[in-house]
């Protein structure tokens, strides 16, 4: 029988590792695996944000491609952001740092996965990177060498394993931060496109029973203005008062009564004035019995009658 043809497209790839993730495994694999968990959160979210999407993870490795050169490096240079802003909350052993290689070329797709040179190429990038730092091809940097808000430094040509021609590779920095270390990048956190609000609730509900601070931290450092950042500050910094003691059994009550209401308050604060039903429905869903649960339930009736007169 005849093989089916398979379907070929011109994309940018971004490969991404953690640098010494073995290392960081044999040293502690729970904390290690938690740290990488709250590093994917914000990796997969600036890749969905700008416009990927993540063809293959293994591990502690991400495959992702991109219609649009300018959108892949965007996400690297956001992710490497978000991370440093992570790390900066952990203690040193804990710090995860990835390594990212940027290439465009000819792809084969089947079944969602990629495969060809290109993705070789950017995965062989991935591994020329600083920990915390970006590797592109000379594609890549011809792309974006005219728009003057990167910088890159010229590496040569690099002959690199199971690819038969040298690849020219470039590290590359936001031109504003030339002179300043590569990894980890120091550079505050950027402005970032609009989302949909579906995108940051999704993001909430993933973390919102979180214990860890970290994670209300990447939320925070994600979305600074968003309709929970009152909530996720408060929860951050409850934690990070909180006494050390034993490990509490899976849902149990993690906050004192104080602590608590301050939470309830500083989460309907954040979503009171919202016209997005599924704010209050994710407020009843926490606080079925809480001090607003009837002004939500009103609200939340108001916004689907006025939808219903709508539609």
């Amino acid at each position: 029988m005849e093989a089916p043809r398979l379907e070929r497209r011109l994309v940018a790839i971004l490969a991404a590792d953690v640098e010494g993730y073995s290392r960081h495994m044999e040293h502690d694999e729970v904390a290690t695996l938690a740290t990488l968990s709250n590093h994917r959160l914000i990796f997969d979210g600036l890749i969905v944000s700008h416009h990927g999407r993540i063809t293959n993870t293994a591990g502690d490795s991400v495959l992702a491609e991109f219609q649009s050169v300018v959108d892949a490096v965007d996400c690297a240079m956001h992710v490497q952001d978000g991370l440093a802003a992570a790390n900066d909350l952990l203690e040193e052993a804990r710090r995860l740092h990835f390594r990212i290689g940027i290439n465009v070329g000819d792809v084969m797709v089947k079944d969602g996965d990629i495969f060809g040179d290109g993705v070789n190429i950017a995965a062989r990038l991935e591994s020329l990177a600083q920990a915390g730092g970006i590797c592109v091809s000379r594609g890549v940097r011809d792309h974006l060498r005219k728009m003057g808000q990167y910088a890159f430094e010229d590496l040569g040509e690099q002959t690199v394993k199971n690819i038969a021609q040298p690849i020219r590779a470039f590290h590359v920095r936001k031109a504003s931060d030339v002179g300043h270390p590569v990894s980890p990048l120091p550079v505050p956190a950027p402005s970032r496109p609009e989302e949909p609000p579906e995108f940051e609730l999704a993001f909430w509900e993933a973390m919102k029973d979180s214990e860890d601070p970290a994670e209300f931290a990447a939320y925070l450092e994600r979305y600074p203005a968003g309709a929970f950042a009152k909530l996720a500050l408060a929860r951050r910094q409850s934690l990070l008062e909180a006494p050390e003691g034993p490990s509490r059994a899976p849902g149990a009550e993690t906050d004192t009564d104080a602590d608590s209401a301050a939470i309830e308050i500083a989460f309907w604060e954040s979503v009171k004035d919202s016209d997005n039903p599924a704010m209050y429905e994710a407020y009843l869903e926490r606080y079925p019995e809480g001090a607003f649960a009837a002004l939500a339930a009103v609200r939340l009736e108001e916004l689907e009658k006025a939808a219903n007169a709508r539609s």
